[in-house]
């Protein structure tokens, strides 16, 4: 099925819907529309999300959608035509992120998504973190540009090594880490070194920077030094980025041996290193130092984020770089958004300081490796056609091959249909899929109990796959 098709259907519908209602009417509810239509929860969302960026309804949660007032949708109806020329061609695709950070709908069952669920966040150590940070009296001055020197000690800290609170940078989470990195070490038009698969983030990253993202495969243990040495040589490119810890999405985790390959073929390139270290806090078994720890040559742009293990709205990560490239990044970072808000910084510094920090990292393995095994156990006996790349050492995800007579996209739309959401495989690769694949998240629901009805309604969707024709 062509999912933008049915948006776009439904949408309309609903469209001459609202023309013959009058402003403050209420649509049919979500259950209603999916009922008459025969649509999915998400086709319902994003049509109706659709009239409500036009100004034709105003979605009001908890109580329904409503026709807007006249006066909106007079304004939501001026000519905008002009803008697609002026703006050109240049496009920043976020679909493959959105979908990634879209909650969903209510009795749908999340195995997808990149956060920890409410149930396993520390929500109410960070709000006393929160409260005891902003009855700082300094707690809403201007912040040191780099960050609160406190705070840089830490991400210095727990890299070990040679490092040093002078070589961290305070930004803005993971995401905007990687922007600001890939932007500062490598020019438009350049090429970009990524595994593949890799995450759709980072390769939404690159295009907006005007990189050329570069695949380099990946194996049961990481990235090939092989073949990244054949792409540096291939493609002349002066950055790798790389997630050598549970890597997204496939789980492989690289040797301490293919660590140092790697750092030793980045070296004789004359290229940097970005090391996306997302899942540091999510490893429930020994793993080898960061590649930032074995790097004694400004190798290494290293990257630890506090959102994922935290909070979404926890928005503060640690950069570590030196030389050149810590001034450009430090630079791109005040040009581009000045610095990150002192209160959040605070609460961030009162939170790993405090032993709500070490409470929740146990509380927090011992989660996620039930979940992994649950999640393990459920595909094994109800889904056995789809094949488990591996089991790894922690991590949030799961990477499964699909049989190859199966199309992915229908797969997809079936599990949606059937009440649980999976990531499609195509949006982690810079290139051509090499096969059917789907991404499965035990982290995202809410009860553990919830990932073995997931993927019961995964295993029925992959039955009803091979029969559903959405064309």
């Amino acid at each position: 099925m062509n999912d933008d098709s049915s948006i776009v259907r439904l949408a309309a519908m609903l469209r001459d819907e609202a023309d013959r209602l009058r402003p403050g009417d209420k649509l049919p509810s979500s259950r209603e529309l999916m009922r008459l239509h025969g649509v999915s929860p998400v086709t319902v969302s994003r049509a109706l999300g659709r009239l409500a960026a036009e100004g034709l309804v105003v979605v009001r949660p908890g109580s329904g959608t409503y026709v807007a007032p006249a006066v909106a949708r007079a304004e939501a109806a001026a000519d905008l035509s002009w803008q697609t020329v002026t703006l050109g061609d240049r496009v920043v695709d976020d679909t493959d992120v959105v979908g990634l950070l879209t909650p969903p709908p209510e009795g749908v069952i999340p195995l997808t998504g990149g956060y920890l669920n409410p149930m396993t966040r520390p929500s109410r150590a960070l709000s006393a973190a929160a409260s005891r940070a902003l009855r700082r009296p300094d707690a809403w001055d201007l912040p040191p540009l780099s960050g609160l020197p406190e705070l840089r000690r830490w991400f210095a800290q727990e890299i070990g090594g040679d490092v040093t609170p002078a070589d961290a940078l305070v930004v803005s989470g993971g995401q905007a880490a990687l922007t600001h990195a890939l932007r500062a070490l490598a020019a438009p038009g350049t090429p970009l070194l990524v595994e593949t698969p890799t995450y759709p983030g980072a390769l939404a990253a690159a295009r907006a920077a005007g990189l050329r993202a570069t695949a380099v495969p990946v194996d049961r243990d990481g990235v090939r030094p092989d073949l990244l040495a054949e792409a540096f040589a291939v493609t002349g490119a002066r950055v790798f980025l790389c997630q050598p810890t549970l890597h997204n999405p496939t789980g492989a985790t690289l040797s301490l041996e293919r660590r140092e390959q790697v750092l030793a073929i980045a070296r004789a390139a004359g290229a940097f290193v970005v090391e996306d270290d997302y899942a540091r806090y999510f490893a429930t078994a020994p793993v080898p130092p960061p590649l930032a720890a074995l790097d004694a040559h400004g190798t290494v742009v290293h990257i630890n984020s506090l959102t994922k293990v935290l909070s979404p709205s926890m928005r503060v990560a640690g950069v570590i770089a030196r030389g050149p490239a810590a001034r450009r990044l430090r630079a791109g970072q005040i040009v581009e958004s000045f610095f990150v808000a002192r209160p959040l910084q605070e609460t961030a510094l009162e939170f790993v300081g405090s032993p709500a920090w070490r409470r929740h990292l146990s509380t927090l393995s011992t989660d996620l490796t039930a979940r992994r095994n649950a999640l393990v156990t459920a595909l094994t006996s109800m889904a056995p056609a789809a094949e488990i790349h591996l089991v790894p050492r922690g991590g949030l995800h799961l990477w499964v091959r699909l049989p190859p007579d199966l199309d992915e996209d229908v797969v997809v739309e079936t599990a949606r249909r059937a009440g649980v959401l999976v990531s499609p495989g195509r949006i982690y690769y810079p290139a051509e899929p090499p096969g059917p694949r789907i991404r499965v998240t035990h982290s995202a629901a809410v009860h553990p109990a919830e990932l073995t009805e997931g993927v019961r309604r995964l295993a029925t969707a992959l039955g009803g796959a091979r029969s559903h024709d959405f064309s």
